[in-house]
């Protein structure tokens, strides 16, 4: 494969493997096992002299092909495909901790992230910290002696804030801890957390890579030292791997990600720009506008805006369901990164296992609203904002 193939060319050709049958289209190879030519075969293989594959949950060819393509496209030395983006987060930080070890997470984390890291862990034993990410001085403060983890997503679920990775992973390589980037919302394509300092990369493949509402997946990217050193013995012993059939439809998916993503964010940003101008709505928060709080970082560390729009409603939780009620293209699910355009209240969905305090400190009150763009025509979704709003009173 030629290094100098851009994104687009790696998701159609990267890390193809093709059977003595010369398919143009990856197999999918359903089986849990395989056959070994001998018993020293066998030997050699479970002693890692042959790098052939052992049981469908430690790898297989189908996965192994999602698996490269994924690093390709994300400029990582090897991947590891979990059955749900949660298998990925969870796995990525429980595999390098134990009893007595110190996690600092970013507070603005989707539910089941901060779940992980603020109930979970504990529960075995490790401590955690979690601080307004916006603000270095505060992951600064918060690190310890047996600080091993930090985490964060950027831009972060819902409100779209962005956190300085570079920065970040500067304080994480000073006391030798290991920063994890959940990349979901930025996609691979504009934003590359490696190539920042960050240590891992999680993504639920489940949002823009498949796109398309069709299967769970979860990927987790990083050196090939830390995979085998950290990770590989927990994905093996705990079996949170990806389903062959999965990895097909996610190899087909990456084919087209470019091609979505671009409508996506062409969508979102006029959107954006659009709901800004209404006297229903109080604010708007969208990477690829000026007026966003952290403009100066997305201008240092990303390529591309988003394809999610954040947004608060002056009339509170009642305005928001009644736009989302009257949307006649745009549909109400908790899914994003999807080829139809998806809305939801986080309030009640998403986050609503927070306190009211805690939802408070992220910025999600009753009116906010988030927005996943899809890939359909961007004037009939302004079309459909449009004739939404004037059921929302002012």
């Amino acid at each position: 494969m030629s290094k100098n193939w851009r994104p687009a060319t790696r998701l159609v050709h990267g890390g193809t493997l093709r059977s003595q049958y010369g398919e143009t289209s990856e197999a999918i190879f359903m089986t849990q096992g395989f056959v070994y030519e001998s018993s020293e075969a066998a030997e050699a293989r479970f002693k890692g002299e042959d790098d052939g594959f052992i049981y469908a949950r430690y790898g297989s060819p189908t996965n192994d092909m999602f698996e490269k393509r994924m690093c390709l496209l994300e400029g990582a030395e090897e991947a590891r495909a979990t059955a749900s983006g949660m298998a990925a987060v969870a796995a990525a930080i429980l595999c390098q901790l134990r009893a007595g070890d110190h996690i600092v997470a970013a507070r603005a984390l989707f539910g089941s992230c901060r779940w992980v890291v603020e109930t979970l862990a504990p529960k075995y034993g490790i401590e955690c910290t979690l601080v307004d990410g916006r603000h270095l001085e505060n992951w600064e403060k918060a690190i310890r002696p047996n600080t091993r983890v930090m985490f964060l997503e950027s831009p972060t679920n819902p409100t779209l804030e962005v956190i300085d990775i570079a920065g970040v992973a500067k304080l994480a390589n000073q006391v030798g801890a290991k920063l994890v980037v959940d990349n979901v919302f930025a996609t691979p394509l504009f934003q590359k957390p490696l190539e920042l300092g960050a240590h891992v990369v999680v993504y639920s493949a489940t949002k823009h890579i498949d796109g398309q509402g069709r299967c769970l997946g979860g990927v987790v990217l990083s050196s090939k030292e830390w995979i085998d050193e950290e990770f590989q013995d927990y994905f093996r012993h705990t079996g949170p791997a990806m389903s062959p059939f999965n990895a097909w439809t996610l190899l087909k998916a990456v084919e087209t990600l470019p091609l979505r993503v671009r409508q996506q964010t062409q969508s979102a940003a006029k959107i954006a720009d659009f709901l800004a101008e209404q006297g229903q709505v109080a604010r708007v928060v969208y990477p690829g506008r000026a007026d966003h709080p952290q403009a100066d970082i997305i201008a240092k560390q990303m390529t591309g805006g988003s394809t999610l729009v954040a947004f608060e409603l002056k009339g509170g939780k009642a305005a928001a369901f009644a736009l989302q009620n009257a949307l006649k293209i745009v549909e109400i699910s908790n899914n994003l990164g999807d080829s139809k355009s998806l809305i939801t209240h986080p309030a009640t969905t998403t986050h609503k296992n927070l306190t009211d305090e805690a939802r408070a400190e992220l910025g999600i009150s009753g009116g906010t609203v988030r927005l996943s763009c899809g890939i359909e025509d961007t004037d009939d979704l302004l079309e459909d904002f449009a004739q939404a709003l004037r059921k929302v009173q002012a």
